[in-house]
């Protein structure tokens, strides 16, 4: 029975050691929860940009990736590219902003 407890309780802490690893991220891959937190984050800033009278007939793209939010695509003016900045910081879980609006 002892051999049997040992191997079961071995085989039990790979298996979670894996799950573990695969769900993980690393610099450059996001692990399962941030990924839907980041997808959580792009909804709202979206939400968000729509929702800004200013904003609603900009072209912006948004991506998340482990919180940082980059905006990119056309706006009208300066004044437009500084409000969508301004709108996306106020959103939460936004740790930051790149923005690469451009003007047309």
């Amino acid at each position: 029975m002892n051999a049997i407890s040992r191997y079961l309780s071995a085989t039990f802490l790979a298996v979670t050691l894996l799950t573990s690893v695969a769900c993980s991220s690393t610099p450059k891959q996001e692990g399962t929860g941030e990924y839907v937190d980041d997808s959580v984050i792009t909804t709202k800033v979206k939400a968000a940009i729509f929702n800004e009278p200013m904003l609603k007939s900009a072209e912006i793209n948004v991506e998340t990736f482990k919180g940082v939010v980059q905006l990119s695509g056309f706006v009208s003016s300066q004044s437009a590219a500084n409000k969508a900045v301004e709108v996306v910081r106020g959103v939460g879980g936004v740790k930051s902003v790149k923005n690469d609006m451009r003007i047309k």
